[in-house]
């Protein structure tokens, strides 16, 4: 199987099926000298860890990790960081009904014609499960930004329809609460939602904000690896995401451009800066020093115990009740995969960029 490794210098790959042993990532390119150990790595995991609310899935992993290596005496090497999660609650019985039928909304059809075999017990490599590893990844991506004075907050922006107010906006609560909502108004609407739609065996979709503070003017490249291209490829690359926009996005479209450009200004401290951001932080597929801002759209989480119409292998149509232990929302917990596939591309393309000036790279040569 190829593509499941990402970046050029900052390089991920991630490995393991939801119900095989383990699964993990190998992160090839992080520079030496980076603190970290096994407890900046399981903050992150424990965001995304199933079991933790209503509104989640109740297999009960620990999602422990492990650091296999890259790491001594609290420092990165240099050399290839492995990391595990071995599996501990897998119920591989519940998929049994699976093998010879196609989930409305899976990628099980895509398996089967593509490799003419498919690892059925909860999609395997197409699982929300492979997220772990990228979250791990994302840890010490966020090790490497933080160091540079980069702030990765993502947050659910809106849940079946359900929008938050930007008026009640308040990051702190959005950690508070199981649904990853910066507005208690909004979590409160969007709970009465999905408790509906849990009473059916329905799920509902979401939308996820990001915003990156702290990125230089600069990154990113102006063809091919575009900042927000390649951001929106990491992102992309999330099974339940469908849709991607920066800044105004869509409704640039109805703008004029002296409404959608963003006038230059100089600020107090004499810096260039932008009056407006309709461009998210992005320019010509390099940042523009203004908040990197982008949403991405989460599709419903296709297992759902209500009755669908589909096919087995043989191309019968046949009714399918999807049941076993799945999350009724994918948003929430998808927050924390957005923020490390952010974090992962940026690293990358920062360490990529160095090599954009003589100036920066004599400089570099001579602290050898």
């Amino acid at each position: 199987m190829g593509g499941s490794i990402t970046g050029k210098l900052f390089c991920i790959a991630t490995w393991g099926e939801s119900h095989g042993t383990a699964l993990g990532v190998t992160i090839d390119g992080c520079p030496a000298g980076v603190t970290l150990c096994e407890a900046d790595i399981q903050r992150e995991l424990d965001r995304r860890k199933p079991g933790q609310s209503p509104y989640a899935t109740k297999r009960a992993e620990s999602d422990t990790v492990q650091i296999l290596s890259g790491v001594f005496e609290g420092q990165t090497t240099g050399t290839p960081i492995s990391l595990a999660l071995f599996n501990e609650d897998q119920r591989s019985r519940d998929y049994g009904n699976l093998a010879d039928r196609y989930r409305p909304g899976h990628a099980d059809f895509g398996f089967d014609a593509k490799y003419g075999f498919r690892d059925y017990r909860g999609g395997g490599r197409s699982s929300g499960r492979e997220t772990a590893g990228r979250v791990a990844a994302g840890a010490v991506a966020k090790k490497v930004l933080t160091a540079l004075g980069i702030q990765i907050d993502a947050y659910v922006s809106a849940i079946g329809g359900i929008p938050i107010d930007p008026k009640r906006f308040d990051l702190a609560e959005a950690r508070k609460n199981p649904l990853n909502m910066p507005d208690t108004a909004a979590a409160h609407a969007a709970a009465q939602f999905l408790d509906e739609c849990i009473a059916k065996g329905d799920s509902a979709g979401g939308i996820i904000e990001c915003v990156i503070t702290g990125v230089k003017p600069g990154i990113g490249e102006p063809v091919f690896d575009k900042l927000d291209a390649r951001l929106s490829q990491a992102v992309m690359s999330i099974g339940a995401v469908k849709g991607v926009e920066f800044g105004a996005g869509f409704a640039a479209a109805g703008m004029t451009g002296a409404v959608n450009n963003d006038a230059f200004t100089v600020n107090e401290a004499r810096q260039i800066v932008t009056k407006t951001n309709h461009a998210g932080g992005v320019l010509g597929g390099m940042a523009n020093g203004a908040p990197i801002t982008f949403r991405c759209a989460v599709k419903p989480t296709p297992s759902i115990s209500i009755a669908q119409k589909t096919v087995d292998k043989q191309g019968n149509p046949v009714d399918l009740s999807i049941h076993g232990r799945h999350d009724p929302l994918v948003a929430s917990r998808a927050v924390v995969v957005v923020e490390a596939m952010a974090a992962a591309t940026l690293a990358d393309l920062i360490l990529t960029g160095l090599a954009a000036r003589m100036d920066v790279v004599a400089e570099a040569y001579r602290l050898i």
